[in-house]
């Protein structure tokens, strides 16, 4: 199994950089970037925790979704995995014809999670199931939302 790594350049003072050293070498880590890493993912779990929704960052492409036909649709929408929405409904997009609607999908398995008035509730929906996810250790078991 290969582990899949990414890299962050982190820009610091050097107040921080001196506080993030020490407590680098009271939590015995080997380096300040594993304690940098261990930290964000402390900050992570608190968020998920105390319910807050976790931050995702959303960016604009093309994904596949089922339809309520069962078809597999490739849809144009905004995406932060394993998230994405698009404009329209569980029938298929709408690009801007007739009552705006978005749906929220869940991209590993491509299905339909909510169909929701705006594009921002399919966002904080996202986040909260994320967070809700995170807290609980499992994945969805949510059933379809209607408008």
């Amino acid at each position: 199994m290969t582990l899949k790594t990414a890299t962050f350049t982190v820009r610091a003072d050097a107040q921080q950089s001196a506080r993030w050293k020490q407590a680098t070498e009271t939590a015995g880590f080997r380096s300040v970037g594993g304690w940098l890493a261990s930290a964000a993912d402390a900050y992570l779990k608190f968020r998920a925790r105390t319910t807050l929704p976790l931050p995702l960052g959303w960016r604009a492409g093309t994904f596949q979704a089922v339809m309520a036909t069962g078809e597999l649709l490739t849809v144009r929408g905004k995406l932060a995995p394993p998230f994405a929405y698009f404009e329209g409904t569980e029938d298929g997009p709408s690009y801007g014809k007739g009552k705006r609607r978005f749906t929220l999908v869940y991209l590993p398995t491509r299905r339909v999670l909510a169909t929701l008035r705006y594009s921002k509730d399919c966002q904080e929906y996202g986040a909260a199931l994320a967070a809700r996810w995170v807290r609980d250790g499992s994945e969805p078991g949510v059933a379809p939302h209607p408008a």
